[in-house]
């Protein structure tokens, strides 16, 4: 019985201390980062241990740009700087050599197989990007692929007032690039908050988007644990084994289940990068299926004996808007100046919108923003 007491007043007085504890770092002033004033932004990180802390940010030129922050007597790291212009950035504290996110912001955004913090700054060109009041709803959506051989995941957004209506909608496929799976667009590309917006604004007609995973090695993103097959790209049995899936498997299967208006002008297909390439692949093999056709940072290579035979098909099938967004700094501007000029040599009106910097989400979101206003007109 004495030994039984005695057990619980040590785990009473255990429980007292971690309490206490855990009210000391309560009480603690939180710390603010990143704050954003009217010119300046300042970044705050307590490490009293450390000997150097310096912070990189995506709007800085170069990884060798990073910042030293200075450290004040109760070990918080401080650094202020000039607001930068209105964008969506990404930024890592670097800590004695070890790159860390900053524990302040619960702002984050996965690239991939990493995390980073996230600096929204305010302004004309990032006004859609913040939460609408009129918000629709992102399903994370389990689908059959024959195609694939999998039972896959994709990401659908329906619009504000879907839930409560019976009207039928016109549908946008946005595809990701490599490295980035379905959950791509929403995180990095804030697709729910820009068509949340342009929306609400009437720039955009009411819309489903379907953000399928564009890897067919995958079931859905990594971070399910799920396994993946090793598929040969150079096996002829896999060519557009992933287009043949939006056509045969996604498509039907939202057009099924989700009161989406199943004819070619009710459906637009997008992507960037690598999925710029799915673009203009289900379009090429598919010609009549979308009639709105919008490749971002891709293009074509000289390579492409049918690119005209190609060209002619979706001509001949109709379509109701083609458009081409690339930076004129992308590795991949001189390919899309091979598809402008393709177009422009088989009749095909189109547009060509050039903007500057290169192969980010940046100018991904920025192409979604804009062409998002001139789909299903």
């Amino acid at each position: 019985m004495k030994k039984k007491l005695l057990l619980s007043i040590i785990c009473l007085s255990v429980f007292a201390v971690s309490f206490s504890q855990e009210l000391a770092n309560f009480r603690r002033t939180p710390i603010i980062s990143p704050e954003i004033g009217e010119k300046n932004v300042t970044f705050r990180f307590r490490a009293p241990q450390a000997k150097l802390v310096r912070i990189y940010g995506s709007w800085m030129r170069s990884y060798d740009s990073s910042l030293n922050m200075n450290k004040d007597t109760a070990g918080l790291w401080i650094l202020t700087i000039p607001k930068p212009e209105p964008e969506l950035y990404t930024y890592n504290f670097i800590v004695d050599g070890l790159v860390v996110n900053d524990p302040a912001n619960v702002f984050l955004q996965r690239d991939g197989t990493r995390y980073l913090s996230v600096l929204l700054v305010p302004g004309e060109k990032t006004e859609n990007y913040f939460e609408a009041n009129k918000r629709g709803n992102l399903s994370k959506v389990w689908y059959d692929s024959p195609t694939i051989g999998k039972t896959r995941r994709m990401y659908v957004y329906t619009p504000y007032g879907y839930d409560s209506g019976t009207e039928k909608y016109p549908v946008l496929y946005l595809l990701h690039g490599g490295g980035g799976d379905e959950d791509a667009w929403v995180t990095m590309g804030r697709a729910c908050q820009i068509l949340d917006n342009l929306i609400e604004k009437k720039l955009a007609v009411p819309m489903i988007c379907v953000m399928p995973n564009g890897n067919p090695s995958q079931e859905a993103a990594k971070t399910l644990l799920l396994p993946e097959t090793a598929v040969d790209r150079n096996d002829p049995k896999f060519a557009n084994m992933y287009i043949n899936s939006i056509v045969k498997d996604i498509i039907p299967f939202v057009e099924k289940n989700y009161r989406a208006i199943a004819k070619p002008e009710a459906r637009a297909v997008s992507g960037l990068s690598m999925g710029g390439g799915h673009t203009l692949s289900v379009t090429n093999e598919y010609p009549g299926t979308f009639g709105y056709i919008c490749p971002l940072s891709m293009g074509i290579r000289d390579n492409q004996p049918d690119i005209d035979a190609k060209l002619q098909g979706i001509k001949k099938a109709g379509y109701k808007l083609y458009w081409i967004g690339c930076g004129n700094e992308d590795f991949t501007f001189d390919g899309a100046k091979k598809l402008d000029a393709a177009l422009t040599k088989n009749g095909l009106e189109h547009t060509f919108f050039v903007s500057g910097g290169g192969h980010t989400w940046a100018n991904w979101r920025l192409y979604l923003n804009t062409f998002g206003r001139l789909l299903f007109r």
